[in-house]
């Protein structure tokens, strides 16, 4: 096996980057795309391995193709449609093949609704008589074309219908659908949030039956937000959303004859949440995932479709919680691959098709964090997994029963694969803190690389006129535990002075801010920072992913209790670094880590000059019920956990300066939260900045609005933390700099 090394060009290429001082990085830059990565979008292998597809779109015509390339010779085999050539459809951002490949569903107009959910036209193109039919007059959401490719099924107005391509006529299988009440075949809000899908029917391999579920959100209360727009009265959005101890939809599983027309209910013994349905490779048998309230029993059922009789294949339990996702995986014989917490650690798990272990497939003291696939010829599965670290990724395979295990790709760095549907080729992405993107092209019995597809060298050469700082990874001790760490020091770093400290973090559970792969926009950003003369660092404490269940779930039922102390504990210790100003310590977060800024800069008020928090939570109270109560339980059981770590609770220990941001548009942690915290603040007589972006959304960004609020969040930062003059008393009952130094001391 031969291991893929990044090259000599791209070490001396950023080596060169780095002594580079021309240019600095701006925000402007930054979010006018100047430093985006190429990569190779909508990539997907088809069914007889040897060729795969690409999305292309000319960013310069807007028009799109899907393009067949050959794995061997990573030459373009075909153009299997354009839109140039297409009448009715002028671009494509999306396209899906029917099962057999026949069809070519493309997507069009495209328009977001919440994080996962969109509306769309859409068109079915054949592929042999290249014939174009439209779907729907109307948007739609969630098509998916039978497996023999004559129909697509889809949502729109909250009901279920099926399309035949050859007759143009519709059918509409349910009629109950009503905006805020009933939804079938897609999920409501929440769990298209927290359960992190929408399409919520399934085709059977046969296409004789769709199994869909059907969300009664009717004592579901409901939340409004205004749409301010730009007419003369602004609009109300509506919409279910369940709170922490609020009712949630009734969700049940029902199954459609395609043939008769005919829908039935199945019997799952009225389970709180079915996070997945997926069905087996026998046609006559669908597999559901359910779970209790408290998300700590999962229960994997068998669903015979010829009488809806329900068995359990396997039951998890945890202390905490169990978490979903989508790797359950279905082999040959309907035996099956499932991953697992149960050791202390995510591995990979076979059973047999009555769901008794056969064996545990991985072990070892590190995560599997994502499960390619099984090839039955070769006897290899094939995954990646934190072996190589835990802020690396490597890829790897190892036989069924656990034996003769191979490492693909698993350089420091961040490794993926892409495979080919046969198991034959991998499309290997590599990156790490100093390599942007590589794509190439390996075997994947031996990992043998053939060769490269494409590199980011451009970017590279572009990045050599700008100055850019190293990120540099070590761990810290604190509170009893090693955390992984980075840092970012100026260019010019002298140790000799004195610099300002910026922490950045996220801290949610099961999350990872410090990890070896190429530059995100915020990571350029702080770039700019480090130039400007701050040192930024970024700990990764208690709660977070990817170093067992343990440490992971450590935070259960206190969330954000012990993440605060680890970031005051660690800015304390990086205060004591003979470079750091300690008068000059700064944190910021978005979402759970503006709930995290906020805290720290509360609760560590002698250790934090500054926070930054946007999209903060303030209460869990506020928040969802499948995300908060999966870490917390409800509050009617933890009022503790709830009210002693929100910051609406303890305003009067503001002593620092405070910038507090959010959309007004945002429906996932709703500006309720620092409406609340400004009324809190307000009332203790604390003084603090704050700014709302009118009508957008938790990403707050469009137009200029992303430029606008690093803007906004760099001068704050310049004028609180690397330009403030120590020597004088803070405001607002801050303490002076002579008590300042007592308290640290």
């Amino acid at each position: 096996m031969q291991k893929f090394l990044p090259s000599l060009f791209f070490l001396l290429a950023f080596s060169n980057i780095l002594l580079a001082q021309e240019k600095q990085i701006t925000v402007e830059a930054v979010y006018k795309s100047e430093f985006r990565t190429e990569g190779m979008d909508a990539l997907r292998s088809m069914k007889n391995g040897k060729q795969y597809t690409v999305l292309h779109i000319d960013r310069n015509t807007g028009l799109s193709s899907v393009d067949k390339y050959d794995y061997t010779t990573l030459k373009k085999v075909e153009t299997i449609v354009n839109s140039s050539d297409l009448e009715t459809v002028q671009r494509f951002s999306d396209y899906q093949f029917s099962a057999d490949e026949s069809k070519i569903l493309l997507a069009t107009d495209v328009e977001s609704i919440y994080r996962h959910s969109t509306l769309a036209h859409y068109y079915v193109y054949d592929v042999k008589t290249k014939e174009v039919t439209k779907v729907a007059d109307v948007k739609i959401q969630e098509p998916s074309l039978s497996p023999d490719g004559t129909k697509v099924a889809y949502v729109t107005d909250n009901n279920l219908f099926i399309f035949d391509i050859k007759s143009k006529e519709t059918d509409q299988v349910t009629t109950d659908g009503e905006k805020n009440k009933i939804i079938n075949g897609i999920t409501d809000w929440v769990y298209e949030e927290e359960f992190a899908f929408v399409r919520a029917f399934a085709w059977n391999a046969t296409g004789n039956k769709i199994a869909f579920l059907r969300f009664d959100e009717t004592n579901v209360p409901q939340f409004s937000m205004d749409v301010y727009g730009s007419e003369l009265y602004p609009t109300q959005e509506t919409f279910k959303y369940p709170k922490a101890g609020e009712d949630n939809a009734l969700v049940t599983l029902h199954m459609l004859d395609v043939r008769l027309n005919n829908i039935s209910q199945v019997d799952l013994g009225k389970p709180y949440y079915i996070p997945r349905i997926k069905w087996m490779n026998d046609p006559n048998f669908l597999s559901v995932q359910t779970m209790n309230r408290h998300q700590n029993h999962l229960t994997l059922h068998s669903v015979n479709a010829k009488d809806n009789k329900v068995s359990i294949l396997l039951e998890e339990t945890d202390d905490a919680y169990v978490d979903t996702n989508d790797d359950l995986t279905f082999l040959a014989d309907d035996s099956f691959i499932w991953p697992s917490e149960k050791d202390g650690y995510n591995h990979i798990y076979l059973y047999n098709q009555e769901g008794n272990l056969m064996n545990q497939i991985t072990k070892g003291p590190w995560e599997v964090t994502k499960y390619y696939g099984y090839d039955q010829n070769e006897d290899r599965i094939y995954y990646q997994s934190t072996e190589n670290g835990s802020i690396n990724r490597g890829v790897y395979s190892v036989e069924s029963d656990g034996g003769n295990k191979m490492a693909l790709a698993a350089d420091e760095g961040y490794n993926s694969a892409d495979f080919s549907a046969d198991f034959t080729y991998f499309i290997h992405t590599y990156s790490s803190a100093t390599t942007p993107p590589i794509y190439t092209l390996h075997k994947a019995v031996s990992g043998k690389k053939i060769k490269e597809i494409k590199n980011n060298e451009k970017l590279l050469d572009k990045l050599k006129g700008y100055e850019l700082s190293a990120k540099e990874f070590s761990t810290i001790q604190i509170n009893g535990n090693e955390l992984n760490m980075y840092t970012i020091k100026p260019k010019d770093f002298d140790p000799k002075k004195k610099y300002p400290l910026l922490m950045y973090q996220y801290s949610g559970p099961g999350s990872q801010s410090v990890v070896n792969q190429w530059l995100g926009y915020r990571d350029y950003w702080h770039q700019q920072l480090a130039a400007e003369g701050y040192v930024i660092a970024c700990v990764d404490g208690r709660g977070t992913g990817f170093k067992g269940a343990d440490f992971k779930k450590s935070t259960y039922l206190n969330l954000v209790k012990y993440e605060t102390k680890d970031q005051i504990a660690a800015a304390k210790k990086l205060s004591d670094l003979p470079y750091i100003d300690e008068n000059r310590t700064g944190i910021w977060g978005w979402s759970f880590g503006g709930h995290m800024a906020t805290n720290s800069l509360l609760k560590g008020n002698e250790v934090f000059e500054m926070a930054i928090a946007v999209a903060p939570v303030t209460s869990w109270r506020f928040y969802d019920t499948i995300y908060t109560e999966r870490f917390m339980r409800t509050p009617q059981e933890n009022p503790g956990g709830y009210d002693e770590n929100s910051p609406l609770n303890y305003p009067e220990l503001l002593q620092g300066d405070y910038l507090l941001i959010h959309g007004s548009g945002d429906d996932n942690v709703h500006v309720q939260h620092s409406m609340r915290m400004a009324e809190a603040l307000i009332q203790a007589n604390k003084q603090f900045d704050w700014a709302i972006y009118p009508d957008k959304n938790h990403g707050i960004y469009g137009g200029n609005t992303r430029v606008h609020l690093f803007n906004k969040m760099t001068n704050f930062m310049h004028e609180n933390l690397r330009d403030r003059k120590v020597e004088e008393s803070k405001p607002e009952g801050g303490q002076s700099e002579m008590n300042r130094q007592q308290i640290k001391g």
